[in-house]
């Protein structure tokens, strides 16, 4: 593991907790969509469906825990406990039809192998890069964000933007395809 990879991860984790601390603290889901996190549990579902039939290192199985196991604790607390604060009316992306439909299509066509964990994996890749449009809709709907709304968003793009760095240095330094 390279240090990009590490701090995408540190990143990854911190929007998890700076979500869920705003969440509780605040006692409201108010400008949090709920169908950008339903995505992002689908995205880890398909993506560590491995998690029981493969071991790599304590770390990995961890990480993968925690990124499925969060994301449903953030759908919980928006769907459930913050329910009456969820704001129904700018989170209105049609998120099944015009995000997930489509990238299945495009996981159909464009993988690696036809394998049901390669399907899958590729899903996962196709979906996460545009799980974050109904948030970013919601925001413009909105015209604001809160602080911390606007710091998780911020972790969130930094764990992608490391994590770009960290596939070209895979790529370039240890000539991984």
């Amino acid at each position: 593991m390279n240090i990009f990879r590490l701090l995408a991860d540190l990143m990854h984790l911190a929007s998890f907790v700076i979500l869920i601390y705003r969440m509780m603290k605040q006692g409201n889901c108010r400008g949090v969509s709920l169908k950008t996190h339903e995505l992002y549990l689908v995205v880890f579902c398909c993506r560590y469906v491995d998690l029981f039939l493969y071991y790599v290192s304590l770390y990995n199985t961890l990480m993968k825990i925690f990124f499925i196991l969060g994301t449903a604790y953030i759908v919980f607390l928006v769907r459930v406990r913050y329910r009456v604060t969820y704001d129904q009316e700018h989170d209105t992306f049609q998120h099944w039809k015009y995000l997930a439909a489509p990238a299945l299509v495009v996981a159909l066509i464009l993988n690696h192998g036809y394998s049901p964990f390669e399907l899958l994996w590729a899903y996962s890749i196709w979906l996460e890069s545009v799980a974050m449009l109904p948030q970013l809709m919601m925001l413009q709907r909105k015209g604001s964000a809160d602080r911390m709304s606007s710091h998780y968003i911020f972790a969130l793009g930094g764990y992608r933007a490391l994590y770009v760095i960290n596939w070209m240095w895979r790529f370039f330094v240890e000539g991984y395809i």
